[in-house]
């Protein structure tokens, strides 16, 4: 293998002192339902947000020990791996350059920046800025930092592994996300060396399952990166860590679009855990393969928390319309003063809460001296919402809910 548990050790060593040793924390809230005996390994709680702190601690912390030291680092990412690099160059001195896609967000650029780096903003998708930034490595002599396909960052990121299997001891399954599969590479080869019986299991989306297809020797599909869970929608797995997954994973799981949101939802209502897509995949295949994790003792890696805040905001309310707790309802009523006062009236009287209403006499086709009303509330569940339309209905106003 060309990484080996020494190598592990020796980045366990080397790092420890400048990254965060997160929690594995017991979750029976969300296990128990499930009949799984669940840890989660939180490292969304990483200064940067995600575990690739750890890679890039590592591989900064050697290339800035070398002789001759590097000139500067230049690295291509949309979010995590640039934060970590970006973080650590600057701890250590290393002046770095991060080459983003054009579309990055601008909050994602900000933080890179507040870390020291230089930001260069080029091409559609990190594949487009991968081949820019070795050209300018090769060009102005600097050190191309790998996400993912490079020993010494899986190394750092095996360390995952390494504190789980410490702190949670009694583990026999762990559930990790997979883009280009440095992470599961390396948590799978510690882990498999500490407890040869131990379950690696990793998990990617269906949308963009390219390690799924390499592992399988399949011919590899349409992919689609525009995900909820963009930080492991990876077009082209690592050579590496493809090598060391043939060997030691046992699965690898599939997960829709709907199975993430429904994870990130779930983790922040219940667990109080804020996850990104990608973070909350491991999670999301728990609560899809039911079946593959009953009666274990499972931990999974929440490997990242860099949400955007809208973003949040809309899955967060997306689950609170999915659990009836969001309700829309179309209200027909005479276009006269005084009915929409009533109607809001009886809502509220009911233990509602409007959130928004619209008075709609153009887009219908009701006649001229009727009207609708397109109420958005907030209320106790599917049975509340029926108990209103009843209400309405009796009352003379015909009354409908609108998915």
């Amino acid at each position: 293998m060309p990484v080996t548990p020494q190598d592990v050790e020796a980045a366990h060593a080397a790092i420890r002192g400048n990254i965060l040793h997160t929690p594995t924390v017991p979750a029976p809230r969300l296990g128990e339902p499930l009949g799984v005996r669940l840890w989660l390994k939180l490292e969304n709680l990483q200064y940067t947000g995600s575990f690739k702190d750890r890679g890039s601690c590592h591989k900064l912390q050697i290339l800035a020990a070398a002789t001759p030291r590097p000139s500067g680092v230049i690295a291509a990412s949309a979010g995590n791996h640039a934060q970590g690099v970006a973080y650590h160059a600057g701890r250590l001195g290393l002046p770095a350059k991060i080459v983003m896609p054009l579309t990055t967000p601008f909050a994602k650029v900000e933080r890179t920046e507040g870390h020291g780096a230089t930001v260069l903003l080029h091409g559609e998708s990190v594949a487009e800025c991968t081949v820019h930034a070795k050209e300018l490595a090769a060009a102005e002599q600097l050190v191309f930092v790998h996400p993912y396909d490079d020993e010494e960052v899986i190394a750092g990121q095996a360390t995952v592994a390494r504190e789980m299997l410490t702190d949670v001891p009694e583990l026999d399954t762990l559930v990790v996300p997979i883009g280009g599969g440095g992470l599961c590479a390396g948590m799978a080869l510690w882990a498999k060396h500490q407890k040869p019986d131990i379950r690696v299991i990793g998990v990617q989306t269906e949308s963009c399952p390219s390690m799924h297809a390499t592992l399988r020797g399949e011919p590899m599909p349409k992919l689609n990166t525009h995900t909820l869970a963009d930080g492991i929608a990876v077009k082209t797995p690592g050579t590496i860590p493809t090598q060391i997954l043939k060997k030691h994973l046992d699965e690898l799981l599939l997960v829709s679009e709907t199975d993430i949101e429904e994870a990130v939802q779930i983790l922040a209502s219940q667990q109080k855990v804020v996850a990104e897509g990608a973070g909350a995949a491991g999670f999301a295949a728990v609560l899809r393969h039911t079946q593959t994790f009953a009666n274990h003792n499972v931990g999974v890696v929440i490997c990242g928390g860099n949400i955007d805040r809208r973003m949040l905001a809309t899955v967060l309310l997306r689950g609170l319309k999915r659990d009836g707790k969001i309700a829309r309802l179309h209200i027909h009523i005479h276009d006269v003063p005084g009915v929409l006062s009533k109607v809001t009236q009886m809502i509220g009287a009911a233990g509602a809460d409007v959130i928004d209403i619209e008075h709609q006499r153009l887009f219908n086709v009701l006649a001229p001296r009727e009207a609708e009303l397109h109420v958005v509330m907030e209320t106790k569940g599917p049975a509340h919402v029926e108990s209103i339309l009843a209400r309405l209905r009796d009352a003379g106003f015909p009354a409908e809910s609108v998915s």
